[in-house]
């Protein structure tokens, strides 16, 4: 019962996690939320959600461990598809900090680029996700 219970909870913060990287990626080129400010505020969100990805990712592991004594026993494409959603969640992350600290010397179209590069590897590590589901 418990480790059902602590797989959903991690699940959670990881389903809200991958809700924040697309969504509110996807939402910062919508025109009205063009001003710089609510940009930064946007990143801080993507940003909280790539760290929420990756922590809750090793919290899956964690349980696992936790209840079984051994990691999940990954490989082939489920292998593939955990490592795709770790650089993901690595370079979203990094983005993310880039945005914050330096978007507001660069173009309105390097904001956008930036943005469009945080939606393409939310998108990534969602599809990647569905890889690592099913083939683990």
């Amino acid at each position: 019962m418990f480790e059902n219970l602590d797989y959903a909870i991690v699940q959670l913060v990881h389903n809200f996690g991958a809700a924040a990287v697309v969504g509110v990626a996807i939402f910062a080129l919508y025109p009205a939320a063009q001003p710089v400010p609510i940009q930064r505020k946007f990143a801080w969100l993507v940003g909280i959600g790539w760290a929420a990805q990756a922590l809750s990712g090793m919290g899956f592991s964690a349980v696992s461990y936790y209840f079984y004594e051994k990691l999940p026993d990954l490989h082939g494409v489920a292998f593939a598809a955990l490592l795709i959603k770790i650089m993901c969640a690595a370079g979203g992350f990094g983005i993310a900090v880039m945005y914050l600290r330096r978007a507001a010397g660069w173009t309105v179209e390097q904001r956008r680029a930036a943005w469009k590069l945080l939606i393409a590897l939310g998108v990534t590590a969602l599809t990647a996700a569905a890889f690592l589901r099913w083939f683990a």
